[in-house]
């Protein structure tokens, strides 16, 4: 250290450095040159009793034969930045905790301060990252909050940790063709199950990139729910306007219920949602192969659920009502699949768990219109990466 400055005005304590090499190397090549000039630099380091601590120091620039004009490195501070490596650090933890604005308030940064250190940290956890084996995966979209804009996510599943491994733009097969066709053969053969909705672009990526795909792709239970229940739903609307239409409002007002599970529907509507179900009503007929589907995921093993679902196919097709049929015919084209969920046990519940959390990102951050940041934002909490800068 030359010398040390108090600024009580500035609320700023300034650390000169000084050093004594006259040879230095180059930062990209290591080889042994002696300074061409000198540049002075500053560094924002951790606060000393409330005071901003700043390192100055004149760095040499050598003149390599190779790559020009070369700034020296540091030990304190990474290559190009304005922060030491122990404050990037404290602003690393801080912005995992509280949103960024927050996080300026409380070191004093301005925002683009804070989001240079967040997007350097996640430039550097992924490069880190090393090719590994991901047995359980799960596939699933985002959606933007901006009309039909979506991402495109996969996580890798794990007793210790759910982690975001790969994020596109859009929820085409080209948005899932880009993760598989970024694995190395040891990755693909090491994938054991894939859990994912029925969406056919996804599908159609999987089958295309991930060897015996058929057998490794597991649906998820809650989107079969959500289209059985959208069946349900489109059968109530017909009848009700033809109830309506003949002065009849049985239905008025009964929407939900349908939607619920049996066992979740509100005890005050119980007693007249009883006496509707009894009526012969279409909406009753699709109500009945929704309720039982659910049961299908309670089977033992892949007999009893083959066994379960022919008895169920069957009585959904007699039901002479086109949109329970046309899921059920879903659901028998995808029947393999379906019958890998016996086999694996894995759902898409982990990844929407891990949507739930990047939703919380957005509200903290009060919406995203730059979809590189809400990309980064999403790795650099929910990435597991190695984010700090090495010591």
């Amino acid at each position: 250290m030359e010398a040390l400055t108090l600024k009580v005005a500035a609320r700023e304590v300034e650390v000169r450095v000084g050093y004594a090499d006259t040879l230095w190397g180059c930062p990209e090549c290591q080889a042994r040159m002696h300074v061409h000039a000198y540049e002075e630099r500053r560094w924002r380091h951790l606060d000393s009793c409330q005071f901003q601590t700043v390192i100055v120091a004149r760095v040499p620039v050598v003149r390599c034969a190779a790559h020009g004009a070369q700034t020296v490195a540091v030990p304190w501070a990474e290559r190009y930045a304005r922060f030491t490596r122990l404050f990037e650090r404290l602003a690393i933890d801080v912005m995992l905790e509280c949103s960024i604005t927050g996080a300026c308030a409380i070191l004093g940064l301005s925002w683009d301060q804070a989001d240079g250190i967040k997007q350097r940290a996640v430039q550097r956890g992924l490069a880190r990252k090393q090719p590994a084996v991901m047995p359980r995966l799960c596939v699933d979209e985002k959606g933007m909050g901006r009309g039909q804009e979506y991402l495109t996510l996969v996580a890798q599943v794990r007793a210790e940790q759910m982690t975001v491994e790969y994020v596109a733009e859009g929820r085409h097969q080209a948005s899932l063709d880009g993760f598989w066709g970024g694995l190395t053969a040891a990755q693909l053969a090491g994938v054991e199950a894939v859990a994912m909705d029925m969406w056919e672009p996804y599908l159609r990526s999987t089958l295309a990139h991930l060897p015996g795909g058929a057998d490794k792709i597991v649906p998820d239970p809650f989107h079969l729910v959500k289209y059985l229940n959208e069946s349900v739903n489109e059968v109530r609307l017909g009848e009700h306007r033809r109830l309506q239409a003949a002065g009849d409002d049985t239905l008025k007002g009964t929407r939900q219920w349908w939607l619920y599970g049996f066992e979740n529907v509100p005890d005050q509507h119980g007693p007249r949602f009883e006496l509707i179900r009894a009526l012969n009503l279409q909406t009753a007929r699709a109500w009945g192969p929704k309720e039982v589907f659910r049961s299908f995921w309670l089977c033992a093993d892949v007999k009893h659920a083959r066994r379960y679902f022919a008895k169920w196919y069957g009585w959904a097709m007699r039901s002479q009502l086109e949109p329970v049929k046309k899921v059920a015919r879903m659901c028998q084209r995808h029947l393999p699949n379906l019958l890998t969920s016996f086999i694996h046990r894995l759902t898409n519940g982990p990844i929407e768990g891990l949507n739930n959390k990047i939703q919380g990102l957005s509200k903290k951050a009060f919406g995203y219109r730059n979809k590189e940041r809400f990309k980064a934002d999403i790795f650099f909490h929910l990435g597991g990466l190695d984010l700090y800068p090495t010591q």
